[in-house]
């Protein structure tokens, strides 16, 4: 009787080990991608946000001329519509990209307000080293976005 059972278990090892290598391979999921809807969407917001990052040199100007009310104008019209429309492309990112993304628009008002209050205390330094990094807030977006659609624009 002992030898029947340690044939059985010897038997059933045997089944198991054949079930489990016979059975089918993990299939490897694809990576996340950009659907055709999401990178039409970001390109519609993409030349709004691109054309603020192009005129930086503009509110440089206008900060070292202490022009302090057209700074006003600059940072609460142009560059708030920048933030809102990449507020707006947050939702069509990957969703392993979207916290990110909201961490810079977030970072990026930081620095709006830090250029406002520049503005009011008329300190052209804190606004300068804010308005860089107000810059490089939207050019480090703009690297989160997909390659299509960045270069899509180029072309």
């Amino acid at each position: 009787m002992a030898r029947q059972r340690s044939f059985l278990s010897l038997l059933l090892v045997l089944l198991a080990t054949f079930l489990i290598s016979c059975g089918s391979p993990s299939v490897a999921t694809a990576p996340p991608t950009y659907t055709y809807a999401q990178v039409q969407k970001i390109q519609g917001y993409l030349p709004e946000i691109e054309i603020v990052r192009d005129r930086s040199q503009e509110l440089q100007d206008l900060i070292q001329k202490n022009d302090w009310i057209n700074v006003g104008n600059f940072i609460h019209g142009p560059m708030a519509e920048a933030r809102l429309h990449m507020n707006y492309v947050v939702p069509n990112l990957l969703p392993s990209d979207q916290p990110k993304a909201r961490q810079i628009a977030r970072e990026l008002f930081d620095h709006l307000i830090k250029i406002d209050q520049a503005a009011d205390s008329g300190n052209t330094l804190k606004a300068l080293s804010n308005a860089n990094a107000a810059f490089a807030d939207i050019d480090n977006f703009l690297n989160l976005l997909p390659e299509n659609s960045t270069q899509a624009k180029a072309s």
